[in-house]
């Protein structure tokens, strides 16, 4: 019974991520939501940029957690991962932490919030990309 809901399930993540391609991101990384918002009759696009403070969940339940500073006053918003009104997502920035949740952030301002940016030619965190790499590599062939 639980590999066929685990079949149905990955059937149907396969065809929300069919057509979208987004990158790999981690928490730390600071990232640019496109949400479409559907106003009456009218729809438009609006880019939701700050960090990433959370990952949580699998397949289709997967969701990612922004946090951003907005006039001063912090705000954050949680995107289901597969959501139809997300239209693309693009990583600005690259940073260096050391956990997978970084709520300490919302207890931070100014300069104690700031996150190390991961540069190309760092070792630091990069084998955590090769990893990753790979990881996508080998689900992109097996899913096919």
């Amino acid at each position: 019974m639980a590999n066929l809901l685990q079949q149905l399930e990955a059937e149907e993540v396969a065809k929300l991520r069919e057509g979208k391609n987004f990158p790999a991101f981690q928490p730390g990384d600071t990232i640019r939501v496109n949400v479409r918002i559907k106003e009456g009759e009218r729809e438009r696009v609006q880019a939701y940029e700050g960090v990433v403070i959370a990952r949580a969940g699998h397949g289709i339940n997967e969701n990612f957690t922004v946090r951003k500073i907005s006039f001063g006053e912090g705000v954050e918003r949680v995107f289901p991962l597969l959501s139809p009104n997300i239209e693309s997502i693009e990583v600005k920035r690259r940073g260096v932490v050391r956990r997978a949740k970084l709520y300490y952030l919302r207890d931070r301002r100014g300069k104690s919030a700031r996150i190390v940016e991961r540069s190309q030619n760092s070792t630091r965190g990069s084998k955590g990309d090769e990893l990753r790499a790979q990881l996508a590599a080998s689900e992109g062939s097996n899913e096919g």
